[in-house]
């Protein structure tokens, strides 16, 4: 069974690839993070946990879903990573937490796709050259992963270093608990009221006002919002407003 979350589309392509090589069942984790619902998952063959990378990891709202969530059926699972080109210890985080759920890990893979944190100008944009590279070579990538999974052979990522084991995780926190505020998110004339960004928001972050809708805290700003706007009547302060909203089914 192939698992996964995604925001702007970019894991869920790779998922459904994965899951088509692999003849496998895809199940989308969104709907059931955002209703806390534990029911467990079963399959015969290996799990696979698609997820993207936020800040050198997997989301902290993804990876406490499958602290929690019942596994059954093959107790073996491997790792897919989407990222803007940079996946810090997404994989070595999930490898502990696939330890503590007494089950065997089979290792994990980093694929390079078109970012979509464009709230931050720390960050450039990907140009539309770049987005389809990236999407057309992580497709071929793909393909390689899951022949690898098919065949029950171990993914193989890059070797993480030891000054990343000692940075990461305090920059982590430091980085999750101060610099992700939601008050500077906001809709535009442009926002009808139709309520998709409340319901894509998996951290029930979102809530709607006379039509209109209300950033709480916390938020993950995992752009799902931004990037699933039909209206792309999102904005965030005024470093989105010339941006690109990116989601993949511009490029596929």
């Amino acid at each position: 069974m192939v698992l996964y979350y995604s925001a702007s589309g970019n894991t869920e392509y790779i998922a459904k690839l994965i899951a088509k090589a692999l003849d496998d069942e895809c199940l989308d984790l969104q709907p059931r993070i955002k209703n806390k619902d534990y029911t467990k998952v079963y399959s015969e063959k290996p799990f696979v946990i698609c997820a993207p990378v936020y800040v050198c990891e997997m989301p902290r709202f993804v990876s406490d879903y499958i602290k929690r969530l019942p596994f059954r059926g093959s107790r073996k699972v491997c790792y897919v990573f989407t990222s803007g080109g940079y996946a810090g210890m997404a994989g070595l985080l999930a490898e502990t937490m696939t330890r503590r759920k007494n089950m065997i890990s089979m290792g994990y893979a980093e694929l390079t796709m078109p970012s979509n944190h464009i709230v931050s100008n720390a960050y450039p944009e990907t140009s539309p050259e770049e987005c389809r590279r990236r999407i057309a070579e992580a497709t071929v990538g793909a393909g390689k992963i899951a022949s690898a999974i098919k065949h029950g052979r171990r993914l193989k990522a890059r070797h993480v270093m030891l000054w990343e084991r000692l940075v990461i995780p305090p920059s982590n926190s430091f980085w999750v608990k101060f610099m992700m505020p939601s008050k500077d998110f906001y809709a535009t004339e442009k926002c009808i009221g139709c309520g998709k960004c409340s319901r894509v928001c998996p951290v029930n972050n979102i809530t709607m006002s006379d039509k209109r809708p209300v950033w709480n805290a916390p938020c993950a700003h995992c752009m799902a919002c931004i990037s699933n706007c039909p209206l792309e009547a999102i904005e965030y302060a005024d470093i989105t407003q010339h941006k690109e909203k990116y989601h993949i089914r511009k490029y596929i």
